[in-house]
Formats: structure tokens, sequence, C-alpha cells
């Protein structure tokens, strides 16, 4: 087993969640190796091209993940991962206090100029449903960037992940993020898509989020800015009343940026080098799941 490869608890925990085959056209490869070889090239940053032949064919490895990426492979399996460990007594999920973040992560060059259309997945006759004309990059003062939204619970691992340009605000991506938390119940049923509070910065205050967070009867701790506290205090009774903030619970708000922290110690998302939008945002998928399986 070569360094940053998958240790035999994470794999049988894995292996059960992987398609069992490709359908038509034979078998998958090895799977335990070809996910390696993703996984080092995530962590490493290297070009594909540049994998170590003890990978195999790069080729292969590069096909794979894009069609996991493309056909949501990647996000059946984190949600999968994510049943398992609210099943698990020892490494429940942690609902008291999901926090929500965002960082932005510089584009390479390689990863502009993706055409208009997205090409075809081999063996598909559909385009991948995950391609959207921006490619989740903007252009700022430092170049190209995306910006990655994320929730995660009190055991710093990613509960739902938003890929957006990286000029984008974070106040108007906090519902999308939100909605996008399905984590399945161990005994079935409806999966859990609220938790029992959210924390976050000054950059997610807005009416529009507290109503509704209000509206699904969420409670949160997010500061008020100074403006919105004026301009609040300015329209007197029609301002509404104060929002409630607790700074003991507003401390453990590091636990989302050590989320983070702990995404982009893989080169391959701190610096974007996918040029689509679905195979970047199927890489920082496959770190969220790999932050699962390790904790």
């Amino acid at each position: 087993m070569g360094r940053g490869d998958l240790s035999d608890a994470e794999w049988a925990r894995l292996e059960p969640r992987l398609p069992k085959n490709v359908g038509r056209g034979g078998r998958w490869k090895c799977h335990r190796k070809v996910i390696n070889g993703i996984f080092f090239r995530q962590r490493t940053g290297i070009p594909w091209r540049d994998l170590p032949a003890r990978f195999g064919k790069w080729k292969t490895l590069h096909d794979r993940h894009r069609r996991w990426s493309a056909d949501g492979t990647w996000d059946r399996i984190l949600r999968a991962v994510q049943a398992e460990a609210e099943a698990d007594a020892d490494g429940r999920t942690d609902w008291t206090i999901v926090g929500i973040d965002s960082t932005t992560c510089r584009a390479h060059q390689h990863a502009a100029g993706a055409g208009q259309h997205p090409p075809r997945i081999p063996g598909r006759h559909k385009r991948p449903a995950q391609h959207r004309p921006d490619e989740a990059l903007g252009r700022s003062r430092g170049g190209l960037t995306t910006k990655i939204h994320l929730a995660g619970d009190g055991g710093c691992r990613p509960l739902a992940i938003h890929i957006t340009p990286g000029h984008w605000g974070d106040a108007p991506q906090m519902i999308p993020v939100l909605e996008r938390v399905r984590v399945p119940r161990p005994g079935g049923g409806r999966p859990r898509t609220r938790p029992d509070r959210i924390s976050g910065d000054k950059a997610y205050s807005s009416r529009r989020n507290r109503h509704y967070l209000r509206r699904r009867q969420i409670k949160h701790t997010i500061p008020e800015p100074k403006n919105q506290r004026a301009n609040r205090l300015r329209r007197g009774s029609q301002g509404g009343r104060p929002t409630g903030f607790d700074k003991v619970v507003y401390k453990r708000r590091n636990e989302v940026e050590r989320t983070v922290g702990a995404l982009k110690q893989s080169r391959a998302i701190a610096t974007r080098y996918d040029k689509r939008a679905y195979v970047f945002h199927g890489t920082v998928t496959l770190a969220a799941i790999r932050l699962w399986l390790r904790r």
C-alpha cells in the first residue's frame, strides 16, 4: 500500500457502495487500484498523463472519474457514507451546530478555455446534466477563481457542497447549500435535511436568509453587520426585533473552517485544474468522501 492509498478498513467501507459493472462492453478494471490513482492525482495535483504506472493507464482513471462526476456516482457514494456514519453510534453526525462557509480556489490556466458544449460521456447518449455555461469560473483581480460553498457538521465533515464562480457572494448561496443537505436515515424514510442550528459569519446575514431559517424552524447564530443594525434601528418598529447572537456558540465556527482546511490539503482542490465544473465538483466530493471514511 502506497502513501495516501486506501487502507483495508476504508476499502471495506467503500467497496459495497461502488458500481458493480459498466453495463455493456465488459467489466470495470480493479476499482481499488483506479480509485487510489484518482486519490493520488487529487492529493498531488499532477496532470493525469503523469500518474505513476502502478495505477494503470491514466486514461482509465481520467474517464472513470469524469464519468462518475457526471452521472452523480460520487454524490451517491457520499450520501451512502454519511448514512453509515449516521447509523454508527461512535461516529454519528453532529447536527447540533452545522457551520456554513466558503473558500476561494485559484483556477489554473489549464482550467480555462472549455467549449460551449460539454463532451459526451463514453457509452452515454446524453450530455452531463451538471453542465453550466459559466463553468463556475469568475474573474477577479487575481485572475480566474472558483468558490466552494459548504456546510459541515460538528465533526468537521462536509454535509453538502456547492460550486460557484469566485466573484459570487456568500449570502445568496446559503439557501442552495442547505437545500443540498440530504443525509439518509438509518431506519429508512425521508432523509434528514434540517440541522438544529446554523452558524455563519457576517457574510450570510440578510433578511432573506433569516426568514428562510425561521420558516424552516432552524436556529441560527449569524452576527449582524453594523450597517444592517443601523438600518434596522433607523426604521424603528418597522425594522423588526434585534437578532439573537450567542458568542459561546459562535466560537464553534472554527469547525467548518477546519473542514475547509482539510479539503484544501488536496492540491487539486486548493488550485483548480479541471476544465469542467461538474468534474471539479466531483473532485471536491471525492475529498469529502475521504474525510468521512477517515473520521
